[in-house]
């Protein structure tokens, strides 16, 4: 009996601490990204950075030894909103070593909007506004073989183009490779930290 509140509890803490799409999309109908492939992705406030396709993920062209963190977000999404500030903050803190990259999903947005987002909420890492966000968020959700429904806040951590094992924040006692909702900065850096340290 006990065992059913734990499970139901959890359940209903995940479903509380993310936004989902209503809307179900077949995120595993897309063009894959062959090794070597770039995509320019441009930030909303500006420049831009280009990403690479590596054997098993991404890494960014010329940052390529810096921890690479995406997070997909809504401009819609509560729990986005309340951890935007954390997230600068993370990526302030660890400047010479983390990119942090924010896509945008499940809306169709201007980029006006969300740099409104970016301004309400302290969000200014950098931000992708593009529609190959989509493809690209499929494409790190078949690498790392997610195949639960989609909630916001995601995110995933790259090394040298490898993802990372990270906390297991809901205690689901299985080893995961991305955070769901809103998760402690205390965690994300703690899980940088032994990550930077790790050959």
């Amino acid at each position: 009996m006990k065992t059913r509140y734990i499970i139901l509890f959890l359940f209903l803490g995940i479903l509380l601490s993310g936004c989902s799409n209503e809307n179900i999309q077949n995120d595993f109908l897309f063009k894959e990204y062959t090794q070597g492939e770039k995509i320019l992705l441009h930030n909303i406030n500006g420049g831009s950075k280009t990403l690479i396709r590596t054997k098993n993920g991404f890494i960014v062209e010329g940052e390529e030894k810096k921890i690479l963190m995406f997070d997909f977000f809504g401009t819609f999404c509560q729990p986005c909103k309340e951890e935007a500030s954390t997230l600068t903050k993370l990526w302030k803190n660890n400047l010479s070593s983390l990119n942090i990259i924010g896509l945008t999903h499940f809306e169709t947005v201007s980029d006006e909007e969300v740099k409104k987002f970016a301004d309400d909420y302290g969000s200014y890492y950098f931000l992708s506004n593009n529609e190959q966000n989509n493809r690209i968020i499929a494409q790190i959700l078949k690498d790392i073989d997610y195949q639960n429904m989609e909630q916001l806040p995601f995110k995933v951590v790259l090394k040298q183009g490898e993802y990372q094992v990270l906390s297991d924040f809901w205690k689901t006692n299985t080893e995961t490779k991305y955070y769901l909702g809103k998760v402690p900065i205390s965690v994300m850096q703690e899980d940088l930290n032994r990550i930077t340290k790790e050959k």
